[in-house]
């Protein structure tokens, strides 16, 4: 791997969860004691709140546009270099490739499934729809695209017009085949391009840190708007939302066991029981890089050759969110739905491909840092809003926890995988070997 690929990201810090938590609950609480006094909450701090929350959301908004086409460059980049680092990294970055686009269409479908079946009650629905519409005025009123609007300006005529105008599909297109591009040219130069990308992500992703020190401020604005417009039919929506977008990643986290049974030879008990040290980790601290130790423990136990392990492993840790397409992809769908948004097939088709292809650009940060940058691309091709995302990212605690877990079972389970795989090849090598030999 080149040394641009192998840069790390900056150490960006996610500010205290349960502080912005607790600035969600008090601006809701404060929001919804000034809608019950007589007259509601008084004009001028509803104007002071609406301001301060809207700047708060356009800092957020300023960086998904160029953030997007950074990570994408840079992570597509990423893979191929790993791919070409050997035949365990090869076999890992393709079931990588496999697994997340298989998550990116099960959650679209689990997610239409679940607010179909257990949608938001109506009068909690409306409630919030207005309130929204009041924090962001445009957030309903977008034209809705069609599959031939969407499909017949995939390849964009004018890249930066598409930027301007957050066509992300063209531009999710155009990245893709600028970083493909990037492995045809010198290496040299292809290692120069790499860096600039990967140094321009990075300091958007310090802006984003930035920002995000400053949820506190901007949710308890929000919330408090919300709160006022919408009442107690805000908490209603997200126990609702971190109910359904939870149960997508839990049921993408299970897939993991037949994979491991089937494809990898571990029986299921022997993989059950493996798999406990490390998701403990994960559970507990949410990071899949703090969980790589007990990870690589299990590996070996479960009988894992070190030399597949100490391979396959550290590459799934830094390039491999299994969870992360299905439940970006839902969140997208969630918000479609709280707003009573009917997207079209093609947007459909166009979020779930987007929730795929950004996972290959998949980046090892805590999930407040990412859930914006990761979840903003896929809500803006299925042609919703990205402003609720900005409440949302105060609750991401608890659906982080099953991003994390998800993701470290996934990890262990495509090792496996690859251990058999990659011994079945050699295996299948000695013979003709040997016939060569003799000839």
């Amino acid at each position: 791997m080149s040394e641009p690929a192998k840069a790390a990201s900056p150490a960006i810090r996610a500010p205290n969860a349960w502080l912005v938590l607790a600035a969600l609950v008090v601006g809701l609480l404060l929001g919804i004691a000034a809608r019950s006094m007589a007259g509601g909450a008084p004009d001028s701090v509803l104007a002071v709140a609406t301001t301060v929350g809207s700047l708060w959301l356009d800092a957020l908004k300023m960086t998904v546009i160029p953030l997007v086409v950074a990570l994408l460059i840079t992570g597509v980049a990423q893979n191929a270099e790993a791919a070409r680092a050997g035949r365990v990294a090869g076999r890992t970055v393709l079931w990588i490739v496999i697994i997340c686009t298989v998550s990116a269409i099960l959650g679209m479908l689990l997610m239409q499934l679940l607010v179909g079946a257990f949608p938001l009650s109506g009068g909690a629905a409306s409630a919030l729809q207005s309130a929204i519409v009041g924090v962001a005025p445009t957030a309903t009123n977008a034209p809705v695209a069609g599959a031939a609007d969407i499909f017949g300006g995939i390849i964009p005529d004018n890249v930066v017009a598409a930027a301007s105008n957050g066509e992300i599909l063209p531009l999710v297109v155009f990245s893709l085949l600028f970083a493909l591009a990037l492995s045809q040219i010198a290496a040299a130069r292809r290692a120069n391009l790499i860096g600039f990308f990967a140094a321009v992500a990075d300091v958007l992703l310090v802006i984003i840190g930035w920002v995000l020190w400053l949820a506190p401020i901007g949710i308890l604005a929000l919330a408090f708007v919300l709160g006022s417009s919408a009442g107690d039919a805000a908490f209603a929506a997200l126990g609702h939302y971190i109910l359904l977008v939870s149960i997508v990643g839990v049921a993408v986290t299970l897939l993991a066991y037949p994979l491991a049974v089937f494809r990898g030879g571990i029986p299921f008990t022997t993989f059950a029981r493996g798999m406990l040290p490390p998701q403990s980790v994960a559970v507990s601290t949410r990071s899949s890089l703090a969980s790589l130790p007990a990870m690589l423990a299990s590996a070996r136990q479960l009988g894992v050759r070190e030399e597949v392990a100490d391979v396959a492993l550290p590459i799934s840790v830094a390039l491999f969110r299994a969870t992360g397409p299905a439940m970006n992809v839902a969140v997208a769908v969630y918000v479609a739905h709280l707003l009573g948004l009917d997207p079209t097939t093609g947007q459909i088709i166009a979020a779930t491909a987007v929730g795929a292809v950004m996972s290959y650009a998949a980046i090892s940060l805590p999930g407040e840092v990412s859930f914006i940058s990761s979840i903003a691309p896929v809500a803006m091709a299925l042609g919703a809003p990205i402003e609720p995302l900005a409440l949302l990212v105060a609750v991401e605690m608890v659906p982080d926890v099953v991003r994390t877990l998800g993701n470290v079972t996934f990890d262990v389970a495509v090792t496996t995988v690859v251990d058999r795989e990659t011994a079945e090849d050699s295996a299948a090598q000695r013979p003709a070997m040997a016939r060569t030999r003799s000839e």
